[in-house]
């Protein structure tokens, strides 16, 4: 094929490929992919090879076609091995500069990625001590004071756990039942104490440790006793 049959030849090849993506000129062209009407004309003219991979990957995007397809169709038998032969090496130093920029990139999203987790760590961390500070500061003193003095009533403990029960609705957590209640038995939500007897469902049923859920979630059953029958 001469050189203006091979002219005109990937003129109505690159024509299509315009077609298909829009492209209604070739300075169209020029302006979408950031190559030169000159460097297009090069490729028309069958000279692919001089062409850098760059440039063939700039026309590529522009036409929204693989850069494989773009070779295929304007490339000849003549300088076939020529041309892969630089493409080839011209892919390998890109392909090796973005592995190298996506490594890059990878190792500082992770390093992002590690400093938010440290810092939500630090802030429900900081979130739960002042929460429990009241706690953290008397239960101590009172535990200390309560093993000396065994005749202090439980009762007087009790506020002093009350900070824990705001941090766990804080959580979501939510008690299901109240020790000694009596409730139909169901054993999705309930927990047969082992050696204290057995139940079916909807037998009535003492809770002796209360259950717990999160939402929808349930966390813990709760254990309880057949009622005894007199």
């Amino acid at each position: 094929m001469n050189q203006s049959a091979t002219y005109s030849t990937n003129q109505a090849k690159l024509r299509e490929l315009m077609q298909q993506a829009g492209i209604v000129s070739f300075e169209e062209l020029s302006q979408v992919s950031g190559v030169s009407q000159w460097q297009l004309n090069r490729l028309l003219a069958g000279l692919l090879p001089n062409l850098s991979i760059a440039m063939l990957l700039q026309i590529s995007k522009a036409l929204q076609v693989p850069l494989q397809q773009l070779l295929t169709e304007f490339e000849t038998a003549q300088s076939l091995k020529e041309d892969w032969t630089i493409v080839s090496a011209d892919i390998s130093e890109i392909t090796a500069t973005e592995s190298t920029e996506f490594q890059q990139e990878y190792q500082q999203l992770q390093q992002q990625l590690n400093n938010q987790k440290e810092s939500l760590e630090k802030d429900f961390q900081s979130s739960t001590i002042a929460t429990l500070e009241s706690w953290l500061l008397q239960w101590p003193t009172a535990a200390i004071v309560a093993q000396k003095n065994p005749e202090i009533s439980a009762v007087k403990l009790l506020p002093l756990v009350k900070p824990v029960f705001e941090l766990l609705k804080k959580w979501g957590l939510e008690m299901k039942g109240t020790v000694g209640e009596v409730v139909p038995y169901d054993p999705q939500f309930h927990q047969l104490l082992e050696g204290g007897g057995a139940a079916t469902s909807g037998d009535p049923v003492i809770i002796r440790y209360v259950g717990y859920t999160q939402g929808e979630k349930l966390l813990y059953r709760a254990k309880v006793t057949p009622v005894k029958e007199d």
